[in-house]
């Protein structure tokens, strides 16, 4: 996602960072419900979706960035323009990335295939080690700030 310097000062704001943490769960139920209502829980998915691209749009900056979620944002939008900015990322630095990147990832694969199946316990599993790596990314993002 393409995200200009004043987007990325707004997501700074730490209930832009927090808000975006708690469209998780609500994607997840959005993806669930059509076990209640068929074809309309694109409704639902289309909505979260909607609101996880305005997120970082619409709160104001920050009154202040010393925090923890800000940081990681800054942290962010360092790690992810390094190529075209030519910063030079310190290689553990990557690595840590890679290694949550990888974390992240092989919950939502769990978390798809719970949704697909309809099952809770992969569902709620793939939710949490997701949620695991997306919080270690940021926290690993912080140390780039």
């Amino acid at each position: 996602m393409s995200m200009s310097e004043e987007v990325w000062f707004r997501h700074a704001n730490p209930w832009s960072g927090w808000t975006r943490f708690a469209t998780y769960p609500f994607l997840i139920l959005a993806f669930w419900s059509r076990a209640w209502i068929g074809i309309w829980f694109l409704i639902p998915v289309a909505v979260v979706f909607i609101w996880t691209w305005l997120n970082p749009r619409v709160f104001p900056k920050p009154e202040s960035t010393n925090n923890w979620m800000s940081k990681g944002v800054f942290g962010e939008k360092i790690f992810t323009e390094r190529k075209k900015t030519e910063t030079q990322i310190p290689s553990h630095h990557v690595t840590a990335a890679n290694i949550t990147t990888i974390t992240s990832t092989i919950g939502v694969a769990i978390l798809v295939y719970g949704l697909v199946v309809l099952e809770i316990w992969p569902t709620v599993a793939g939710a949490s080690i997701g949620i695991l790596g997306k919080t270690w990314y940021v926290d690993r993002m912080v140390w780039l700030y």
